[in-house]
């Protein structure tokens, strides 16, 4: 019974998890589809391009919840079960990337793919379940490097990485088991999967920068200075 109780909580949190906000707050704000919008993904990131600030805003915190509320209830049905307060918070980090209420399909109605986010909100929600602080820790450090670097992608893949390292550093005081540790590994995986054609961007040096970062600032002036000497 447990078992099932535990799979059960596991596909409810893939469910939530699956619950397009950000295509919904758009969609009421502004009668627009974000899926076609810039990046086409439902997160926050995209949703703030489409909609403004505060849209994006609501967008990241109610996807935050998706993974903080998964943590929490299978810790309310399962309290000693260490795994299933893992693989909870993973399953709604998969069904925000790979939403079962958006599938694709192609002009012949042929399923192609499940659309959705690249999961950097839930994955600081699971966080947030499984040690409450690390919110506070993982989303300075999450600013820091977005205002500093300017990239939105390289923010989303850090905040897995934080997790990573507040885990450990914890487990390694035994503060909490090592197992948690593998949720940040979990998550960042999934986390470099989702946003592989923004890594090829990085690569090539061609994805989107902030101006109002630091770096943004930097490369302005940079180009600015080029092109002033160009003429």
């Amino acid at each position: 019974m447990q078992i099932l109780m535990d799979i059960g909580i596991v596909l409810l949190a893939y469910v939530f998890g699956s619950i397009p906000f950000g295509l919904l707050i758009v969609k009421l704000k502004t009668g627009k589809d974000i899926r076609e919008i810039e990046s086409g993904r439902t997160g926050g990131t995209n949703a703030m391009r489409a909609a403004g600030f505060w849209a994006g805003l609501f967008t990241a915190l109610m996807d935050i919840l998706k993974g903080a509320v998964s943590v929490w209830v299978a810790r309310a049905v399962s309290p000693g079960d260490d795994w299933l307060h893992v693989i909870a918070p993973i399953a709604a980090i998969i069904g925000h990337n790979y939403s079962i209420f958006l599938p694709e399909r192609d002009e012949n109605g042929k399923f192609v793919r499940l659309r959705g986010g690249a999961g950097g909100a839930p994955a600081v929600g699971g966080a947030l379940g499984i040690w409450p602080p690390s919110f506070l820790i993982i989303f300075t450090l999450g600013a820091l490097t977005f205002f500093s670097l300017g990239i939105a992608s390289v923010t989303t893949m850090a905040v897995a990485l934080f997790a990573i390292i507040i885990f450990a550093i914890r487990a390694a005081q035994g503060l909490m088991p090592w197992i948690y540790v593998l949720y940040g590994v979990f998550a960042e995986i999934l986390l470099i999967w989702a946003l592989r054609p923004n890594i090829q961007k990085l690569l090539a040096g061609q994805e989107r920068v902030v101006k109002y970062s630091l770096y943004g600032k930097i490369r302005e002036r940079r180009e600015a200075k080029e092109k002033e000497e160009s003429k």
